[in-house]
């Protein structure tokens, strides 16, 4: 009897005490970078050989953390940390944030995930699978569109949910950018549309094949700067709350076997201070696998009769993978600039894009090396 009271002693507090959630936390990164030599690259028609700022053949460098935590009943607490940085000088990304590519905290369960924080526009979800090139430094739709590059939300709550091959999502951000470069933190009292962010999406994932439909809405605000439409051209003046930048997109993928495809198509509605200005964006893509070998081609077009800034991007990629996590890679492209006002160039997907003259053309080439962790 002593013994069973010792251990009825012992084992009460245990019993009575709480359960301790399973958790997990990933560092996770890229280190992406290499040589390039551009043609064109300055408005007297000069080339330029350097170490791309942002760099990557394939993707910006990155390290961060993520993690989740089990509360019981399909429940999970989640957040991710990501930082942007460039290999070539070490200096952060993302006008020079300590976690400028995500930072968000929040809850998942088989509804799907509610988080809040800096989260990507729903226009990146949507075109994710479609973007055979992506985010390159060479020869990405950033070279047209330098929004498509960082298309981020700061202050942002999201939704995102799958059911059945469907993924809805939505966010909303009460400040889309509060970096000095851009200044439009919004959340300003009596004005509740200034620097307002929202997006939206729908996608179907089948086995093999996918499409998927996005839109996105920019508000303009007090101390916003310029709206680019050109990269590397003055843009168009935003400081009011009821300007709109608006983009609308369609696509779709397709796998047959080791060759992927992918095209799709973007239409801007900007609405200025003073002035408007339409663009149609296209592209064709297509990625095969080859053994060690991954060869990448896309061609993209964009369309702006409003500043006579017509452009055509072609640019081909190799990758020969040393392992699963080290790569080499080389990456050529071509822009076909069409009108006076045309000065998008192949490497606008780096910090520095080096433009050429209105009108002309340019070729761009890159080495390069790429590890992931």
């Amino acid at each position: 009897m002593r013994s069973a009271r010792f251990a009825i002693f012992v084992l009460a507090p245990l019993a009575c005490a709480p359960a301790f959630a399973q958790s997990s936390v990933t560092l996770y990164g890229i280190v992406d970078t290499g040589v390039e030599y551009l043609t064109h690259a300055t408005p007297s028609g000069g080339a330029v050989a350097r170490m791309p700022v942002i760099g990557g053949g394939d993707v910006p460098s990155r390290w961060g953390f993520k993690g989740s935590e089990d509360l019981g009943g399909g429940l999970k607490a989640i957040f991710t940390l990501e930082n942007g940085f460039s290999v070539s000088n070490g200096a952060f990304q993302q006008a020079s944030r300590l976690f400028g590519r995500q930072a968000y905290v929040g809850l998942k369960n088989d509804w799907g995930q509610l988080t809040f924080g800096r989260q990507y526009s729903m226009m990146t979800w949507a075109m994710i699978d479609a973007n055979i090139v992506g985010a390159a430094g060479i020869g990405s739709l950033g070279s047209l569109d330098s929004a498509l590059l960082a298309d981020r939300f700061d202050n942002a709550v999201s939704y995102t949910g799958t059911f059945y091959g469907f993924t809805l999502g939505a966010t909303y951000s009460f400040g889309r950018d509060s970096s000095t470069t851009v200044s439009c933190g919004g959340q300003v009292a009596g004005d509740a549309v200034a620097c307002r962010g929202l997006s939206a999406m729908i996608k179907y994932d089948a086995s093999n094949w996918g499409v998927a439909t996005s839109y996105e809405e920019l508000r303009g605000g007090p101390g916003s700067a310029s709206n680019a439409v050109v990269p590397g051209a003055p843009g168009v003046a935003f400081t009011n709350s009821g300007d709109t930048d608006r983009r609308y997109q369609v696509n779709g993928h397709l796998a047959l076997g080791p060759v992927r495809l992918g095209a799709g198509w973007i239409h801007r509605l900007l609405h200025g201070d003073v002035r408007s200005v339409k663009t149609d964006i296209e592209w064709l893509g297509a990625s095969a696998l080859y053994g060690v070998w991954q060869f990448d081609a896309q061609v993209s077009h964009i369309g702006n009769a409003t500043d006579q800034a017509d452009g055509t991007l072609a640019v081909l990629r190799a990758n020969y993978y040393l392992s699963k996590r080290t790569s080499v890679y080389g990456v050529a492209g071509y822009m076909k600039n069409h009108g006076r006002n045309a000065i998008y160039s192949v490497s606008a997907g780096t910090a520095v894009p080096a433009a050429p003259f209105g009108g002309s053309n340019q070729m761009g080439f890159e080495l390069g090396i790429r590890q992931t962790f």
